[in-house]
């Protein structure tokens, strides 16, 4: 998946302050990826035989690719930018690449819940990163 999240941000037409556009772009590129991969997650635990075991790991997958769509579109905006909105948003971003993680991390037998363990510690990472720029 190719994105124009760096391209976007140089395009921009005002001044984007201080902000590290390195980890910014990062920190978006790894909020949609996991929004993604925990959709995929969520359906494909949806297929397994024993669905019902998984109930609380399609939950997670589900709250967790909402808050990083939404995380990701709210880091994209930079308009009236609102420093404190930005770190609340990051840090439930933050909790819920955890919480997911954490989760799929239990069910590493199915292999698509690997991959959305990778995917969330990923984003938790480059949220925790852009965070920590963010003074």
């Amino acid at each position: 998946m190719t994105l124009q999240v760096g391209e976007m941000l140089s395009a921009y037409p005002k001044d984007l302050g201080d902000v590290d556009q390195a980890k910014l772009t990062k920190c978006i590129e790894e909020c949609l990826r996991c929004a993604q991969t925990c959709t995929a997650c969520a359906d494909a635990c949806l297929s397994e035989d024993m669905v019902a075991e998984m109930v609380k790991c399609i939950r997670s997958d589900l709250d967790c690719a909402d808050i990083c769509e939404t995380t990701a579109r709210v880091l994209s905006r930079h308009t009236g930018y609102d420093a404190n909105m930005t770190r609340v948003v990051l840090e439930a971003c933050v909790q819920a690449c955890k919480a997911c993680g954490d989760e799929c991390g239990r069910h590493t037998k199915h292999a698509h819940c690997g991959i959305c363990a990778q995917a969330c510690r990923d984003c938790e990472r480059a949220c925790r990163d852009l965070l920590g720029v963010l003074g």
